[in-house]
């Protein structure tokens, strides 16, 4: 009897843990709708812990689209950007403790037709799980978290840094041009190490005139910057600027050094230099909230932000 009793007791545990695995399996299932592959779904949110959606979210939606897209991970998290459609398979989950497991998840790369290749269209990635007030929630995907995390971190050093420049160029070097009610600078940058940048630098004056930006006056500095960090602010402490006239492609080879093919080839294509000055003026625009649609130089045809 004792011996029957023990075995009808292993049999409830062993049935409660089957049921446990399968529960968290179908939750697994249920994850793999939220993976943010190409898109972070605006209800993620309830099935992301708020760690995870929080750096996704600034990833997708807080950087400059062109800062996000220099890692295609965080757009293709799992299918590329082949055009085929994720099919996810939970091949299992391993619960490390009581409120965290790792789900297995084989993605088959199909294309519309339902076909793929089983040599190079299946791999298995890792989705980490947080059971959060009594639910469960995708915490982790292939350890991007900690790839976000490591790139706002540097993102942001590179805004401090870029906002100190501006923040020079326009207290410096803006009075020394005919005044307008904007004064936006323009940074073209071409090469960063240690405490330097060296790049070719723009300011600009604007007047408001309606729903476009008047250009007043403006010029160009390119050169080397010193930077000063303190408590994660940055300031210039020094600038060596190209000189004008006929000693400038001299003052810019000595100045930019083994850089100067790309600051040249950077600062003689106007192309590339207006392109340059309408997505920063673009975003100059939107961050402050600004009526503004365009810009014009004299003699110009306005230009659509």
């Amino acid at each position: 009897m004792k011996r029957i009793t023990i075995l009808l007791l292993a049999s409830v545990l062993l049935a409660g843990c089957g049921g446990s695995q399968a529960q968290l399996r179908k939750r697994a299932a249920e994850l793999c709708r939220y993976i943010p592959d190409h898109e972070l779904l605006e209800q993620s949110a309830d099935f992301l812990t708020e760690d995870f959606y929080a750096v996704l979210d600034t990833m997708f939606y807080r950087l400059p689209e062109h800062e996000a897209m220099d890692h295609e991970w965080l757009y293709y998290f799992v299918t590329g950007n082949g055009g085929t459609i994720a099919d996810y398979e939970v091949v299992g989950v391993e619960k490390t403790d009581a409120s965290h497991a790792v789900a297995t998840i084989r993605v088959r790369q199909k294309w519309e037709d339902g076909s793929f290749d089983p040599e190079s269209d299946v791999e298995d990635h890792r989705m980490a799980m947080e059971k959060v007030d009594g639910r469960w929630l995708m915490s982790d995907f292939d350890g991007h978290k900690a790839d976000c995390v490591r790139y706002i971190a540097i993102n942001r050093r590179e805004q401090a840094v870029r906002q100190a420049i501006a923040d020079y160029l326009v207290a410096e070097i803006g009075p020394q041009y005919r005044q307008g009610e904007l004064c936006v600078p323009v940074l073209m940058m071409v090469r960063e190490e240690d405490d330097s940048v060296w790049g070719d630098f723009w300011v600009y004056w604007y007047n408001r005139e309606g729903e476009t930006l008047k250009t007043v006056s403006g010029g160009n500095h390119a050169g080397r910057m010193t930077l000063r960090e303190e408590n994660g602010t940055f300031r210039v402490t020094a600038f060596e600027q190209t000189v004008d006239g006929a000693g400038n492609d001299a003052s810019a080879r000595r100045i930019f050094g083994d850089s100067y093919d790309i600051y040249r080839n950077m600062h003689s294509n106007d192309a590339v230099r207006e392109a340059v000055r309408r997505e920063q003026l673009g975003e100059y625009v939107r961050s402050r909230g600004l009526a503004v649609r365009s810009y014009q130089d004299f003699g110009w045809d306005a230009v659509a932000l």
